[in-house]
């Protein structure tokens, strides 16, 4: 049977619901992926990048309070936070996006093996 991720300290029903989105649906899958590695499945399922939402997430694996991260513990963790958000790639993750570039409003990118055909 798998416990809820919202039994871990300082994780409620939207955390949950972003997990869940992001294909993780149990506090032991969470643990075993740890904080790094599922904030970072959060990011690429589409959930906006947050520092505190991160943190709270590192102090809930630890069972401490959210507010409990301070000094040179949250500096550190700002770095590994920064760290996951620039390893994401952008993508267009809104159905609005996908529709402009769709329709040619939003310029596509050129890439090296595409040919401008301009």
């Amino acid at each position: 049977m798998s416990t809820p991720v919202s039994s871990i300290r300082n994780l409620g029903p939207a955390t949950e619901a972003a997990f869940a989105r992001a294909g993780i649906t149990s506090a032991e899958e969470l643990r075993a992926l740890g904080a790094d590695a599922a904030y970072l499945r959060l990011l690429e399922s589409g959930t906006q990048p947050h520092f505190i939402g991160y943190y709270v997430i590192v102090m809930g694996l630890q069972g401490r309070p959210w507010n409990d991260c301070q000094g040179a513990e949250k500096a550190a963790l700002r770095k590994r936070f920064d760290a996951l958000k620039a390893s994401v790639r952008p993508s267009r993750s809104t159905a609005l996006e996908a529709a402009l570039d769709a329709l040619g409003v939003v310029a596509r990118k050129r890439t090296a093996s595409a040919p401008d055909r301009t």
